[in-house]
C-alpha cells in the first residue's frame, strides 16, 4: 500500500468530461468519413483519370500528409478539435473551473458546520463515557472492599457475589476503555480535519478572488487566431495552460472535500451505533473506524494521519477535551497552499 500521495496532475483530454464527447465525435467522423470515401471511390477513380483533377487530388493528399507529419500543424488541429469538443460539452456540463471552485466553497462551508456539530456531539459522548468508566472503577473498588471484608468474616456467599460483580465491571471497563480510545481517534481526526478544512476554505476563497480576475483578463485577451499563432510558433496557449492549473486545483479540492464527507458519514454511523445509556455499541461501527485507520494516507491529513492515531493510542498523550481548535495564521503555515499550482 502506498504511503505517499502523488501530486495532482492535470487530467488528459480523454479523462475529462469533453473526452467522452470527443470520443463519440471521433468515432462518428471515422465512420462517416469511411462511408463517404467508400461511396465516393468510383467518382475519385474517374477524376484521377483526368490529369488536371489528378493534380488537384494529389495536392489535397499532400496537404493531408503535411498536416499529419508536421508536429506544429498536428498540434494546431488537435487543439482546435479539443476546443470545439470542450465548447459542445460545456453546453450540458459545468466545465468552468472557477464556477466549480465556487461550488466547492459552498460545500466546504456546509460541511464545516456539520463537522462542528459532530465534534460537539462526540465530545459530549466522551465526557459521559469517561464518567461511566470512573463510576465503574469506584464500584469495582467498593465491591472488592466488601468482598475482602466478607472473606474475613466468613461470609463466602457475599464474597463470591461481590467478587463476581467486580469482575463483570472490570470486563465492562476494558470494553469501554477500548471504545474511548477509538472515540479519541475519531475526535482527534475530526478536529484536525476541521482545522485543515478551515485553512483550505480560507486559501480557496482568497485564491478564487484573485484567479477569477486573472482568468477574466486572460479570456478577454484570448482569441482563436492568437492561440493558433502561439501553437504554430511552438508555445503553449496561455488560456489552455491556465485552465489546466485551475482544473488541477479543483481536482485537489474535490478529493479533499470528498474524503471529508466520507469520513463524516463514517463517523456519524459510528456514533449512532453507540448506546452509552446501556453501555453497548455495535461492532460494525468500530470496524468501520478501524478499517479507515488502516487505509493508508489521507488527502486532507497527509502524513499526519499516522501521527494522530499514534497519539490516541499512546497513554502518555493525554487528550484535553477543553482545548479549543486553533487555526494557524497564514504567515505561520507558509502562505496559500494553492500558489504552487500556478508556478510557471
Amino acid at each position: 500500500m502506498s504511503t505517499e500521495l502523488q501530486p495532482i496532475k492535470p487530467k488528459g483530454f480523454w479523462n475529462r468530461p469533453e473526452g467522452l464527447t470527443g470520443g463519440l465525435f471521433m468515432a462518428a467522423i471515422l465512420l462517416g468519413g469511411g462511408y463517404l470515401f467508400y461511396k465516393a471511390l468510383p467518382t475519385l477513380i474517374n477524376l484521377a483519370q483526368n490529369t488536371l483533377y489528378l493534380a488537384g487530388l494529389l495536392a489535397a493528399l499532400a496537404g493531408v500528409v503535411y498536416m499529419v507529419l508536421d508536429p506544429k500543424m498536428r498540434n494546431l488541429v488537435w487543439y482546435m478539435y479539443k476546443s470545439v469538443m470542450r465548447w459542445i460539452t460545456g453546453l450540458f456540463v459545468q466545465l468552468d473551473p472557477i464556477g466549480i471552485l465556487k461550488s466547492y466553497i459552498e460545500d466546504l462551508k456546509n460541511n464545516l458546520g456539520s463537522m462542528n456539530e459532530q465534534i460537539s456531539k462526540l465530545k459530549g459522548q466522551m465526557y459521559k463515557l469517561s464518567e461511566m468508566i470512573r463510576q465503574n472503577q469506584r464500584e469495582i473498588q467498593t465491591n472488592l472492599g466488601i468482598a475482602s471484608k466478607a472473606k474475613e468474616t466468613g461470609k463466602d456467599a457475599i464474597m463470591v457475589l461481590k467478587a463476581r460483580k467486580a469482575g463483570r465491571l472490570q470486563e465492562s471497563n476494558m470494553k469501554l476503555d477500548d471504545l474511548y480510545k477509538r472515540m479519541e481517534v475519531l475526535y482527534r481526526v475530526l478536529t484536525k480535519m476541521y482545522e485543515t478544512s478551515e485553512i483550505m476554505l480560507e486559501d480557496l476563497q482568497d485564491q478564487v478572488v484573485v484567479k477569477e480576475q486573472e482568468y477574466k483578463a486572460i479570456k478577454a485577451s484570448h482569441s482563436a487566431i492568437r492561440s493558433a499563432m502561439s501553437i504554430l510558433s511552438g508555445n503553449n496557449d496561455k488560456k489552455y495552460m491556465y485552465d489546466m492549473a485551475l482544473e488541477a486545483m479543483a481536482e485537489d479540492v474535490g478529493q479533499k472535500v470528498g474524503e471529508m464527507e466520507r469520513f463524516m458519514d463514517m463517523s456519524k454511523g459510528f456514533m449512532d451505533s453507540i448506546d452509552l445509556q446501556n453501555g453497548v455499541f455495535e461492532e460494525e461501527g468500530l470496524q468501520m473506524l478501524e478499517k479507515w485507520e488502516k487505509e493508508g494516507v489521507s488527502f486532507l491529513l497527509g502524513k499526519e494521519k499516522s501521527s494522530i492515531i499514534s497519539k490516541a493510542e499512546n497513554p502518555k498523550e493525554i487528550l484535553d477535551l477543553n482545548t479549543p481548535i486553533r487555526i494557524p495564521t497564514k504567515e505561520s503555515r507558509g502562505g496559500n497552499q494553492y500558489d504552487s499550482f500556478f508556478d510557471s
